[in-house]
């Protein structure tokens, strides 16, 4: 598998990543989870290290599957996750909100859906969120 280094920070990723969104939003069935936590297992198997996902699929499910799924992989890999949401009292989307503290907290409730504690860098453009074990200490929040 080619791999690709993003930014300038040699954060290496494979070439090619899997956006796991419709594993458990947006579908119509939803996919069975068992079914997609092997689909995404076997996408490392066979090279695939960069995941992506957001706080707004589900909203929630998304991050908590994908953090599940790569859980005892953690360190082969780099998720990739979308933050920064206001979410009403039924769960349905009510815009972004870049205010700093709101992107603290939502960052912090997607590292505990995605089992993880670290951030290697947090893109306020894009409102993204690369985690990897493998970043350095010092970028946690």
């Amino acid at each position: 598998m080619q791999k690709r280094t993003l930014g300038n920070n040699n954060l290496e990723v494979s070439a090619l990543g899997l956006g796991c969104m419709r594993m458990s939003h947006d579908e119509n069935p939803i996919p069975d989870k068992q079914e997609m936590i092997a689909l995404i297992r076997s996408a490392v198997e066979r090279g695939l290290t960069f995941f992506d996902t957001a706080q707004v699929y589900g909203p929630f499910t998304n991050e908590e599957l994908v953090g599940g799924a790569l859980a005892p992989l953690r360190e082969q890999v780099v998720i990739a996750t979308k933050f920064g949401y206001k979410f009403g009292s039924n769960g349905e989307t009510m815009g972004l909100d870049s205010r700093p503290e709101h992107i603290k907290q939502t960052a912090e409730d997607s590292l505990k859906r995605l089992k993880m504690s670290s951030i290697c860098t947090i893109s306020t453009v894009w409102t993204l969120m690369c985690l990897s074990k493998r970043w350095p200490e010092q970028s946690r929040i």
